[in-house]
C-alpha cells in the first residue's frame, strides 16, 4: 500500500498493541506502521494505526484526549490494580452501593495527581516499570498531573461501570484503585474499553477480522488522509518554484507572495503543492521577515 494515513482499529482484548500494528501492517502491505498510544493486552477499543509517512504524526495524536468505559470491582486490591493480577487484600465488610460510589467521584474530576502503577510501560532510570515489578521490585514513582473532564458511574446487572473522558497519560487502573481507597474498601479494574481518541470513535473503527476480508482497494478507501489530523489549521498553497523550495526544507518568505500581513508568527499551516498535502509548517521570523518553514514532511 502506498497510501499515507491512518486506520481506526477496534482492538480486541487478549493481544498486545504491538501485535495489532504488526497485523495491520501485514494486511495493508504498508512499508511502515505505528500506533498512537498503547492499550494493555486485556483492554479493547479504539487504536489509531498510522500508515507509511503518517507515522511521523504519531506523537501529535498521542497528545489528544481519550475516553473509556471501565468496569470497577469493589472490595479487592491487586498488585496490578486490575483483576488480572494477584489479590493482595480483600475487604470483609459490606460493599458500598452505586450512590456511595457516585458521591466520591467529584473529588477525582479536574486536574488531579496519579502515581503511575508499577505494572506499566513507563520508564524510570531507563527501565520499564513492569520489568521491575515482575522481579518483585517496587520503586518510588513521582505523582503526575492528569485531567479528568468527565466521570460517571452506572450500575448494570454484572456490576458497576465508569465512563471517563480524560487527558493523555491517565491510568484508568490507578483511578479505579484510588476510588476504592476513597471508599475505604479497595477496588480493581476488571475490564477496559477505549471509546475514543481525539475525534476518532469506536463507531468508526474496524475490526481486524473485517480488515482481513477486505481487498487492497477497499482498505485504501477507508484510510483516513494524514491531512485530516490538521484540519483545524489553515491551508497554504504553493506551486512551482516555491513548492520545490519548501520540499527541500527552505523557508518561504511571505512578503514575496504578498502575504506578509495575512499570517502571524507562530501560526501553523498545512502545506499543499501540485500533488496535494505534503507538510505542516510554521510561520517564523527570519532576518528577511516572516516566512513559512516546513516542520514535518509527509512525502
Amino acid at each position: 500500500m502506498k497510501k499515507h494515513g491512518l486506520l481506526i482499529i477496534d482492538k480486541p482484548s487478549g493481544i498486545t498493541s504491538h501485535t495489532v500494528v504488526a497485523k495491520v501492517k501485514k494486511l495493508t502491505g504498508a512499508s511502515k506502521a505505528g500506533h498512537t498510544g498503547t492499550l494493555d493486552p486485556a483492554a479493547s477499543g479504539v487504536m489509531t494505526v498510522m500508515l507509511n509517512s503518517a507515522v511521523k504524526a504519531s506523537s501529535m495524536l498521542m497528545e489528544h484526549d481519550k475516553s473509556y468505559v471501565a468496569k470497577i470491582v469493589l472490595g479487592i486490591e491487586t498488585d496490578t490494580l486490575d483483576t488480572t493480577g494477584k489479590t493482595i487484600k480483600e475487604y470483609s465488610g459490606e460493599l458500598p452501593g452505586i450512590d456511595e460510589v457516585r458521591a466520591v467521584l467529584d473529588s477525582f474530576k479536574g486536574v488531579i495527581k496519579q502515581v503511575p502503577p508499577m505494572y506499566s510501560a513507563l520508564k524510570v532510570g531507563g527501565k520499564k516499570l513492569y520489568e521491575l515489578a515482575r522481579k518483585g521490585e517496587e520503586i518510588e514513582r513521582e505523582p503526575r498531573k492528569v485531567r479528568i473532564d468527565y466521570l460517571a458511574a452506572d450500575e448494570h446487572e454484572d456490576g458497576i461501570y465508569l465512563t471517563i473522558f480524560c487527558s493523555k497519560g491517565t491510568y484508568i487502573r490507578t483511578l479505579c484503585a484510588d476510588i476504592g481507597a476513597k471508599l475505604g474498601c479497595g477496588a480493581a479494574m476488571s475490564s477496559l474499553m477505549r471509546t475514543s481518541v481525539g475525534g476518532f470513535t469506536l463507531d468508526s473503527a474496524i475490526s481486524l477480522d473485517d480488515l482481513e476480508t477486505m481487498s487492497e482497494e477497499e482498505i485504501e478507501n477507508i484510510v483516513i488522509p494524514t491531512e485530516s489530523l490538521f484540519s483545524s489549521i489553515k491551508r497554504f498553497e504553493l506551486d512551482g518554484f516555491y513548492e520545490r523550495l519548501a520540499k527541500n526544507g527552505a523557508e518561504i518568505y511571505l512578503k514575496k507572495l504578498g502575504l506578509d500581513t495575512e499570517f502571524t508568527e507562530g501560526e501553523w499551516l498545512r502545506l499543499y503543492g501540485s500533488d496535494g498535502f505534503f507538510a505542516i509548517g510554521r510561520v517564523q521570523k527570519f532576518p528577511g521577515g516572516l516566512a513559512v518553514k516546513p516542520e514535518t514532511m509527509f512525502l
